[in-house]
């Protein structure tokens, strides 16, 4: 119903991507994203050796035989990740998709994914970051604004003013992100001159999403203003749900705590246990603005044909009122 440049390059029935989530991006979730018609992004720093790596690519192969992706975290780490290795089984297994984010991806990196077949995206905060991706060679770019949940950069730039600024800067295709959860966010961006949109947010309420059902129920309830940002010390700003962990990290951070302070509150062990045991304040979770918008808990399915529906619709019908 809507092809682009994204859905071309990516082989995809529809141009939306699953934004990669850290402990919720497993091989179950992102084939039920591929299965539904988007690209689904497996979280590789969720793996600790190469052959746990190599076993989820092939639990992702064999729930799915549709096109999905791999991300390659560049951020700073607690617990160094060589991507090296990772590439090395992206390789072997014939992955067909990579997503870098965080820092600029090295040109040596891209190019030996490139010449081996693999396409490649990277998830940037501002226009100047996606032009030094574009010469890095990557096929395609991910902009992110600063409604979005997650790690939004320390500029604040949105989803509105980035896209098209970017659009205008690079002459490869970009993909919007950030608060895009319904048929009339997909419609703006492609508006905008992206050729697809990465959300998160919408899919943790997704029948396949693996958290805990409590913390669906209260993420239901929540309001747009029920979010905050918070790492801004250590310069690795993320939106975050409002939950307890997440004042207490925006505390410590007001009063001048240091980095292993914050980190104890905000580390990816506590969120993994409040996605499995259902403490909906036992960790921090990434959360757009947006999620005053989601009413309702869907198959992934449903939720990307809703969607493609909808911006159909509009579009249609905006010969008649302009």
């Amino acid at each position: 119903m809507f092809k682009t440049r994204i859905t071309e390059l990516f082989g995809i029935e529809h141009p939306i991507v699953g934004g990669c989530m850290m402990h919720i991006s497993t091989p179950s979730f992102v084939a039920a994203v591929s299965n539904a018609g988007g690209l689904g992004v497996l979280a590789s720093a969720m793996c600790a050796t190469q052959d746990e790596f190599r076993r989820a690519i092939q639990l992702v192969r064999a729930l799915t035989d549709r096109p999905f992706a791999v991300n390659l975290s560049l951020f700073p780490a607690l617990r160094p990740i060589d991507n090296a290795l990772y590439v090395e089984v992206i390789l072997e297994e014939r992955v067909p998709v990579v997503e870098t984010s965080g820092h600029r991806p090295p040109e040596e990196m891209i190019a030996t994914l490139k010449a081996a077949g693999v396409k490649t995206m990277h998830k940037c905060v501002s226009p100047k970051h996606a032009r030094s991706a574009e010469r890095a060679g990557v096929d395609a770019v991910t902009v992110f604004g600063s409604e979005g949940g997650g790690h939004i950069g320390e500029l604040g730039l949105t989803t509105m003013t980035l896209v098209p600024e970017t659009v205008d800067t690079v002459d490869i295709p970009v993909i919007a992100a950030g608060g895009i959860v319904d048929g009339r966010g997909l419609l703006a961006a492609l508006a905008l001159g992206a050729e697809g949109v990465t959300m998160g947010t919408r899919l943790l309420l997704s029948e396949e999403c693996p958290i805990h059902d409590n913390l669906k129920q209260a993420l239901l309830k929540a309001s747009s203003q029920d979010t905050l940002p918070i790492l801004g010390s250590l310069h690795n700003t993320l939106r975050a749900w409002h939950n307890e962990a997440a004042r207490k990290v925006a505390e410590i951070e007001a009063r001048g705590g240091d980095m292993w302070e914050i980190l104890a509150v905000a580390s990816g062990d506590a969120a993994r246990r409040m996605y499995d045991e259902g403490n909906i304040d036992a960790g921090v979770m990434a959360c757009s603005q947006a999620i005053g918008r989601v009413q309702e808990i869907l198959p992934v399915s449903r939720i990307f044909q809703n969607m493609v529906n909808e911006a159909a619709r509009i579009r249609d019908g905006l010969g008649h009122t302009v």
